[in-house]
């Protein structure tokens, strides 16, 4: 999974230290995790060598996962059933605030999938920036004020950084050893790795950045990587933010004055 596409090195990293800070705070709730190592003796390195490995010495008789998120390995998981010879659950990765069904029957018939339309459904189904049966403000979208060049002179809100623990480094020590010849620079690495970091960092930018967020969404300035950007979508990505969360709590910094419309809007959309 790290190798079938060259991943950054911190990209690599990340989601090993996530995945290790996850199973550390599933066995600190009581849950029984059997977790296995890169490195770790008689790892088959596949998903697939793992669960037949786990199937055989735990004497499973049934498989249940969330299905995958990119094409190329769910094609792979459909096939495991009758490989595994045993059952195999898939269930809809909840994640995601669109289910397939939901996405089909908008899709259905049209000629065009375009994204404005599809996010006006979604605006419509989930409530957020509606008021009754229009959007708040009386307009979808509010991108033609989201275009101000920005100026060196701006205060440049900076997003948290978290200083790796003794798991995350044995981590990237890891990641060095086995992936230095792949792009990117390993360190500095200051991504948070648990709930609560990622947490943080989406209060930080409730709090700091999001009231700029739509003057300058657009906007880019040599030296400045981040600007009034969030910097949460690898927490999203591997599910330590929930995005339903993040945009009804986005929705109440708007309706509690405290970020204007054309932010909230175009951060939400």
């Amino acid at each position: 999974e790290a190798t079938y596409v060259r991943h950054h090195k911190k990209k690599i990293a990340f989601v090993f230290a996530a995945m290790r800070a996850f199973a550390a705070k599933l066995r600190a709730d009581g849950v029984t995790v059997r977790y296995i190592k890169l490195d770790d003796p008689g790892n088959t390195n596949a998903l697939k060598g793992e669960i037949l490995r786990a199937i055989d010495e735990l004497r499973v008789d049934e498989v249940v996962m969330t299905e995958a998120g990119e094409h190329r390995l769910a094609a792979e998981t459909a096939t495991w059933e009758s490989a595994f010879g045993i059952p195999v659950e898939i269930r809809e990765d909840a994640r995601f605030i669109c289910s397939h069904a939901a996405f089909r029957t908008w899709a259905q018939g049209r000629k065009q999938l375009r994204m404005e339309y599809f996010y006006r459904q979604m605006r419509v189904d989930t409530g957020f920036l509606m008021d009754g049966n229009k959007p708040a403000g009386d307009r979808w979208n509010f991108d033609t004020e989201n275009r101000k060049p920005a100026k060196g002179d701006l205060f440049m809100p900076r997003p948290p950084r978290f200083a790796p623990d003794a798991e995350t480094q044995s981590v990237l020590d890891l990641v060095e050893a086995r992936f230095g010849d792949h792009f990117g620079d390993l360190t500095p690495f200051w991504f948070g790795v648990t709930h609560d970091a990622a947490e943080q960092a989406l209060q930080h930018f409730l709090k700091v950045a999001l009231p700029h967020f739509g003057d300058y969404q657009d906007a880019m300035l040599a030296g400045e990587p981040f600007l009034y950007h969030s910097i949460i979508s690898m927490y999203l990505n591997v599910g330590l933010l929930d995005a339903r969360d993040i945009c009804a709590r986005a929705q109440r910094q708007y309706r509690e004055g405290r970020a204007p419309l054309n932010a909230v809007e175009g951060f939400i959309r």
